[in-house]
């Protein structure tokens, strides 16, 4: 097994540029921190390139049969490369996923469209409420943070391993959903919008849900086939983005 023990080697300064979004679109590849996401990979046979871990790594012996490239690093490498403050010395090197592309042949299922959504704590409990929920996938809307930046890919929290991420734009989505007569529903804090409640459960449909500040923008909030209100019964003016969400996807999943 490799070792290497210095932040200065050029392997260790290659995969800290997949901390970065530029980083990890040049070369196609993101990195995993942390044993509950790395295990997660690991059970799914995503495509990991190498595995990172320091000598003092608890679960050594859960990975040490695996025929994946291993290279052990040093506490002070771990540190470096980490995006948390107590890392627990393990790493996974991943390529990323093909991006899917969307057709009537696919459609099948329940899916989360974000539109704007930007905050990384947001975005993962979504997609953890999404696979909860039962549906097929997250559409990242533009706009939205990136779906393997650090922080987003922590709050998935595993996840992004079961159900389908896919970058789309909305608009070209929306206009697939229609013209295969899959409703799509829009969120709206409007009064005047429909009642979630009013909408029954079904297998198919799209929900859209908007920027936590600006909410979703107007051309989509006019394609969809209803937007949809959650009614506020206290005195909070509003609903976090991800509570929302997770309120309508189990109300429309039949």
């Amino acid at each position: 097994m490799e070792k290497i023990n210095s932040t200065q080697n050029a392997k260790i300064k290659y995969w800290k540029k997949l901390q970065t979004k530029k980083g990890r679109k040049k070369e196609n590849k993101y990195l995993l921190e942390g044993w509950h996401l790395v295990k997660e990979a690991l059970m799914v046979d995503a495509k990991i390139e190498y595995l990172l871990v320091t000598n003092d790594f608890r679960y050594f012996d859960d990975i040490i049969n695996t025929e994946i490239e291993q290279v052990e690093i040093s506490s002070e490498v771990s540190l470096y490369l980490a995006d948390t403050s107590t890392p627990q010395g393990i790493y996974a090197v991943v390529e990323m996923e093909e991006n899917r592309q969307l057709s009537i042949d696919n459609l099948a299922g329940g899916w989360l469209m974000l539109d704007g959504v930007q905050d990384p704590g947001n975005i993962g409990t979504m997609v953890r409420t999404a696979d909860a929920a039962g549906l097929t996938g997250v559409i990242f809307g533009e706009g939205s943070a990136d779906s393997h930046h650090p922080k987003v890919l922590r709050s998935m929290q595993g996840s992004q391993f079961h159900i389908q991420l896919v970058n789309a734009d909305l608009m070209e989505v929306a206009t697939l959903f229609k013209e295969n007569h899959i409703p799509i529903y829009g969120s709206e804090l409007n009064e005047d919008a429909r009642s979630y409640r009013e909408i029954p459960a079904t297998d198919n449909f799209g929900l859209i849900m908007g920027n936590e500040g600006n909410g979703m923008r107007n051309d989509l909030l006019n394609t969809t086939d209803a937007n949809l209100y959650i009614p506020i019964k206290g005195r909070a003016e509003s609903l976090n983005v991800a509570i929302a969400a997770g309120v309508l996807m189990f109300q429309l999943k039949a």
